[in-house]
């Protein structure tokens, strides 16, 4: 099979994913062989391929294939799998797999097992026309549902799950911090709260898509946010998916005292003042359960993913755009 093969880290114009043949796996047990439709790129891609993540062990191994957002064709099953047939349509998020035996699996937190597995960061992911997946932790999608929509399992159920914690209702108004990948799907869920939804973001290119998801109010903050003053407590929860230290550092400004500052993405650092009696929320990805209600919300009409495709062979083409900005939504790796 033709794959997109990261054989060593550094900045994608020197160093690019390599396009080359790579051995299709026979699945064991409870895999699947999936025929990858669709896979997105996501930011996290970048950030491992460059080398920004080799602080926290990643890739996880050498020539490693990226993807952690996928929606494909089952072709082949193990052994053990018994509630899947060839023919099906599946997806998969970033968590592979987990232990489930420990306390966040046991309570059904699988997200949070301290002994995962990763989509393309610990094991080979969707950058690539075959992947082999643990068939006990890919989602059924609705035959309504476009594989180009792979977003949904990387920005769709982080959106979800981030949003969950924002405690939002009609009398409230949110912050998105953020309008990218994430960001545009996190917006839309918000409005399903009847909240007041503003669009905040550092790019002029996001205003038109984020009016287009349905925000009632779009804000454009300088690149370190200097006219960060001017939104100063008025707003009763801000939700952050833009990677800079300057997002939640201002996003917190932007709380009303009392209020809920969720971080939706990995690796942002801020202080606050404790007196202000702030909740600060994390948020990672989500369950498989949590999945399952993004999909239906999708399949019901009442989220939708931008996107712009690109075939498997421009894989780095669709890295340098996400890392200069030029993608509005979601950038796709189309195989069918």
């Amino acid at each position: 099979m033709k794959a997109m093969v990261l054989e060593k880290v550094g900045k994608v114009e020197e160093n690019p994913l390599k396009y080359k043949d790579v051995d299709i796996k026979k699945p064991e047990g409870f895999e699947i062989l999936i025929k990858n439709l669709a896979c997105g790129v996501c930011h996290s891609n970048l950030h491992m391929i460059e080398g920004d993540w080799v602080q926290y062990g990643l890739p996880g191994k050498s020539n490693i294939i990226p993807g952690h957002e996928i929606i494909g064709r089952v072709e082949e099953l193990g052994d053990n799998v018994t509630d899947l047939k060839k023919g099906d349509i599946v997806g998969l998020q970033p968590l592979y797999s987990a232990c489930g035996k420990c306390e966040y699996c046991l309570s059904g937190r699988e997200h949070l097992c301290p002994y995962g597995k990763w989509t393309g960061e610990t094991v080979d992911g969707g950058y690539a026309e075959y992947m082999i997946a643990d068939s006990r932790y890919v989602n059924k999608v609705p035959s309504n549902i476009d594989p180009v929509n792979a977003p949904l399992f990387c920005p769709g159920v982080t959106a979800y799950t981030a949003v969950k914690k924002a405690e939002l209702s009609p009398d409230k108004t949110v912050y998105i911090v953020g309008i990218g990948g994430v960001g545009h799907i996190a917006l839309q869920i918000a409005k399903l709260y009847g909240s007041r939804v503003v669009a905040v973001t550092t790019s002029k290119n996001h205003e038109d898509l984020a009016y287009k998801m349905g925000a009632d109010d779009v804000v454009i903050m300088d690149r370190n946010y200097e006219n960060a003053d001017m939104l100063a407590k008025t707003a009763d929860a801000a939700i952050i998916f833009a990677p800079a230290d300057a997002a939640i550092k201002n996003s917190i400004k932007f709380v009303k005292d009392g209020g809920v500052v969720v971080q939706g993405v990995r690796g942002n650092q801020g202080e606050f003042d404790f007196t202000r009696e702030l909740k600060i929320k994390g948020s990672k990805i989500g369950t498989r359960q949590d999945m399952n209600e993004v999909l239906k919300l999708a399949a019901d009409g009442k989220i939708k993913v931008e996107s712009k495709t690109y075939k498997l062979e421009e894989a780095n083409e669709a890295l340098k755009a996400l890392k200069h900005g030029e993608v509005n939504g979601r950038a796709v790796l189309k195989m069918y």
